[in-house]
């Protein structure tokens, strides 16, 4: 469930991927269905705002110490990162104008 603009992280690559700048990552599952709504709004946001901040996916099936280790109970869970650490937490459906606005207020921090 990856675009191209969208970088899928797993274990190996995860803090080498979020060490620096800002990104945005969604803890997802193929099937929770409101990680599926997310799709497309993730998608999207990774096409507009390509080459500002790296927008990523974990799979939580196949990521389950990533999961734990950001504490991830529910999905899907999106965390905006900056420089590897965790600025802001959302859990659940969220609106593609709600995520950009937060995003870009991280930007220009």
């Amino acid at each position: 469930m990856s675009t191209n603009n969208t970088l899928e992280l797993n274990a190996r690559n995860f803090d080498e991927e979020t060490s620096h700048g800002l990104s945005m990552v969604d803890f997802w599952a193929p099937w929770c269905g409101p990680c599926r709504m997310m799709g497309p709004i993730i998608d999207a946001l990774a096409g507009e705002m390509e080459g500002q901040l790296k927008i990523a996916k974990v799979n939580v099936d196949e990521n389950e110490t990533l999961a734990a280790r950001f504490g991830v109970m529910t999905i899907p869970s999106i965390f905006i990162m900056r420089d590897g650490e965790v600025l802001k937490q959302f859990v659940g459906v969220q609106s593609k104008e709600m995520l950009k606005n937060t995003l870009l207020e991280a930007l220009s921090a």
